[in-house]
């Protein structure tokens, strides 16, 4: 897949400073290497830092939580080891409260609510299975969730997960509700998008800055691309 030259006018730089570099990623990019040997996220920030404070050796960049390689939005990435280490006891401890973007083909009911499943991981298919009764190899997962209105012929859902689960709002949307996300065929969605990615969107970050304690809030603006038209009318 083609992707656009990150870092090329800094558009995808949501906020930095000395502990902190937030990305609004693009769809098609992983966050962290893996073994297609892809050029991830992180490779690409510790570039950037090397280049731009002109630094003899590599750039420290730490990953403290990932979204999926076909989801764009926003990633926070650690740039000293002090940072890293109190982000990663964040997010384990659920303590960052995060906002998604979802199209879907057709509106959840009810149009509001509350999922809560027990979510297995086969790592060798890359695939998550949902159980709506508890699972002794699953994982509670939960998730909040509303309809904010039809986008074209897509349906607009924000979801904020409770917690963080691989493919997450993927299985849950597609289990609990049998609304799997635009372009998701992994999880049930009749077709591909054009660019192969899948209409979900990390849209904000909220959590208290892990050095300077301030309440910090980040919000990623919608991939340019022609599925999220409609929904650009919802929420700018």
């Amino acid at each position: 897949m083609n992707r656009p030259n990150l870092w090329s006018e800094q558009k995808e730089i949501l906020f930095e400073d000395n502990h902190l570099l937030v990305i609004n990623k693009p769809a098609g990019i992983l966050v962290q290497g893996d073994a297609t040997g892809d050029e991830p996220l992180s490779k690409k920030a510790a570039e950037y830092l090397r280049f731009k404070y002109k630094k003899p050796g590599e750039a420290f960049v730490g990953v403290c939580h990932r979204i999926d390689r076909p989801v764009s939005g926003v990633v926070i990435l650690a740039k000293t080891s002090k940072a890293l280490s109190r982000l990663n006891e964040m997010f384990r401890d659920d303590k960052i409260q995060k906002t998604y973007l979802a199209l879907t083909g057709k509106p959840p009911v009810p149009e509001s609510g509350t999922l809560v499943h027990w979510l297995v991981k086969d790592t060798v298919r890359n695939v998550t299975k949902a159980y709506s009764e508890k699972h002794s190899q699953g994982l509670r997962s939960e998730l909040k969730y509303e309809l904010l209105g039809p986008a074209g012929n897509r349906y607009l859902v924000q979801v904020n997960p409770v917690t963080g689960r691989p493919h997450q709002i993927r299985v849950q949307l597609a289990t609990g509700l049998n609304t799997p996300i635009v372009g998701d065929v992994k999880y049930g969605f009749i077709a591909p998008l054009p660019d192969v990615s899948i209409a979900l969107h990390a849209r904000q970050l909220q959590l208290q800055h892990p050095v300077t304690k301030e309440l910090m809030t980040f919000v990623a603006p919608l991939p340019d691309a022609p599925h999220w038209d409609a929904a650009r009318a919802i929420v700018g």
